[in-house]
């Protein structure tokens, strides 16, 4: 048989077997996440397989196709829309496609991707509709001034981060507690008792059960230009005797790779909180700044780790009674404080009771606003009203006398 020939048979075997791996592919279920800036549509698929994503205007509409695939038992009906979604539309087309019609209530930018199975979900292919690249607000915060603070005293603006959300339910516990539901809990709760704090303010990077991709979690903290960032998360493990929790801070190696990307994007990168921008630079002097910044930032982030640490350990087991180090996509803001703390291992029958109960969420909370606080009033930035409380008799000159200071 000639060459030709072994390509021709190969070629029509390969396109035997696509054809039979689509149709086997079942749709099982669309499900859909509103946020405040974003909408997600989850498609769950008994397998891999292509997709076209098509954005269609006057009525502004996405349609997703998937070749040759059918439709499951759960997912005869369509989901009620919520968010940017009007109405969802399912069908097969002519040509044996499956087809999903979002009917938008407004024009939205939108992106598709599939992912591989994992420890809670097969395979997806999701649906991203935002007003906003990114699916950060372009709107500039107001600054909430607290009562009787002068006017040029500002705020300490915490953002507190409730890992996982909506689709991604983080670690289960075996009593079915999610992770994704325990820290929104602390979170809620560390947020109330941050607000009641003269002179510092929360944001939430998210308030409600929908997923924030990791890097806009990032980008919400600096577009408030938040002094320091805390996720929140319960670790799990297949070994259901560990408990305790843990704070992370960003490693150097993470360090390292995050510089490198402003680096090379810096034409499109915002101001750094200090209002330096690196878009006008050469190539040393944004190295520079940025690795200034950066040792700063980490260094700062060390610091108020330790001290939420020591804080938890008055809340319950501490399984690392020191600061660990990771490179957590969330923690790589270059100019930021950054910290990520596990609060327990809800694989642990005994602290998932626990994490289910407001008074251990209330404790944790409790444990690093006071980290938190500890951290502040030893190191109160200049121009703050946590600055002027710390040290009064020295009004706003004030920043790093504090008693106690690292």
């Amino acid at each position: 048989m000639s060459l030709l020939g072994c390509y021709r048979i190969l070629a029509a075997f390969t396109a035997t077997m696509l054809c039979q791996t689509a149709l086997s592919v079942e749709v099982r279920d669309v499900r859909l996440w509103a946020g405040p800036d974003n909408t997600r549509v989850v498609v769950d698929l008994s397998a891999g397989a292509p997709h076209s994503l098509t954005i269609l205007h006057n009525p502004e509409r996405v349609v997703l196709d998937v070749p040759a695939a059918r439709l499951g038992k759960q997912a005869q009906r369509p989901p009620r829309g919520v968010g940017t979604i009007k109405t969802v539309r399912m069908s097969r087309s002519r040509s044996g496609n499956f087809r999903l019609v979002l009917e938008l209530a407004r024009p939205a930018q939108a992106r598709s991707f599939l992912t591989t199975p994992n420890a809670h979900y097969g395979y997806r292919l999701v649906v991203d509709l935002g007003t906003v690249a990114g699916g950060v607000p372009r709107t500039p915060a107001r600054a909430i001034q607290v009562k009787h603070a002068p006017a040029d005293a500002r705020d300490l603006i915490i953002a507190i981060d409730a890992g996982h959300g909506g689709e991604d339910p983080g670690a289960i516990g075996k009593n079915g507690t999610r992770e994704k539901d325990v820290v929104l809990a602390i979170a809620r709760e560390l947020a109330l008792k941050i607000n009641a704090e003269p002179g510092m303010r929360s944001i939430l990077t998210r308030s409600g059960d929908y997923f924030v991709p990791l890097r806009d979690r990032m980008r919400r903290a600096r577009a408030q230009q938040a002094d320091l960032f805390v996720s929140i998360h319960a670790d799990a493990t297949h070994d259901r005797s560990i408990d305790g929790s843990s704070v992370y801070i960003l490693s150097q190696r993470g360090a390292t790779d995050e510089a490198s990307r402003w680096l090379a994007e810096r034409e499109n990168a915002s101001d750094l909180i200090g209002g330096v921008s690196l878009d006008d630079k050469d190539n040393v002097l944004a190295s520079v700044l940025l690795d200034l910044s950066q040792s700063a930032s980490l260094n700062a982030s060390h610091v108020a780790a330790q001290r939420v640490l020591h804080q938890l350990t008055r809340a319950g087991e501490v399984r690392k009674h020191d600061v660990q180090q990771a490179r957590f996509m969330v923690l790589k803001s270059p100019d930021i404080p950054s910290m990520l703390i596990e609060t327990a291992y809800i694989s642990n029958p005994f602290e998932e009771q626990r994490l289910r109960t407001q008074a251990q969420q209330a404790r944790l909370a409790a444990a690093i606003h006071q980290g938190v606080r500890d951290y502040f009033y030893a190191n109160p930035p200049m121009g703050t009203r946590v600055a002027q409380l710390a040290n009064p008799s020295h009004g706003l000159m004030a920043a790093g006398s504090g008693t106690g200071g690292e």
